[in-house]
């Protein structure tokens, strides 16, 4: 009977030293954190997202505004190397062909990108 209380107390104790110590000493704040603090992975996933966006709307303000989040100085450049490193590091091709779209709207095609342009449906010959 003894362990059983001695138990059930130091359940009680532990639960309620939790609750104090979640709510009252270190309690979970929520930050609007910036894009610009995003990690690349992220930084590249959004990217390509608006990349996406572009290649159904052709709103390429829309696409440079909304890429200016990240805070990069310069946003067409920016575009043109992620787009080279997903060619070097054999990322999804579907990803690729819309990077090299929005690259090519934002006047970047190089000649790394050009068997990627020829993939796209709107440009075949």
């Amino acid at each position: 009977m003894r362990l059983i209380l001695s138990l059930l107390g130091g359940i009680f104790i532990g639960l309620l030293s939790g609750l104090f110590i979640g709510w009252v000493v270190a309690p979970t704040e929520y930050v609007n954190s910036p894009m610009t603090a995003l990690a690349q992975r992220w930084r590249d996933e959004y990217t390509v997202m608006i990349a996406a966006g572009y290649a159904v709307d052709r709103d390429l303000n829309g696409a440079l505004e909304r890429l200016r989040r990240l805070g990069v100085p310069n946003v067409p450049q920016y575009v043109q190397e992620i787009t080279e490193r997903y060619i070097t590091n054999s990322r999804n091709v579907a990803d690729i062909r819309l990077l090299v779209r929005l690259a090519e709207g934002f006047g970047r095609l190089t000649p790394l990108m050009q068997d990627f342009r020829s993939l796209n449906p709107e440009t075949s010959p």
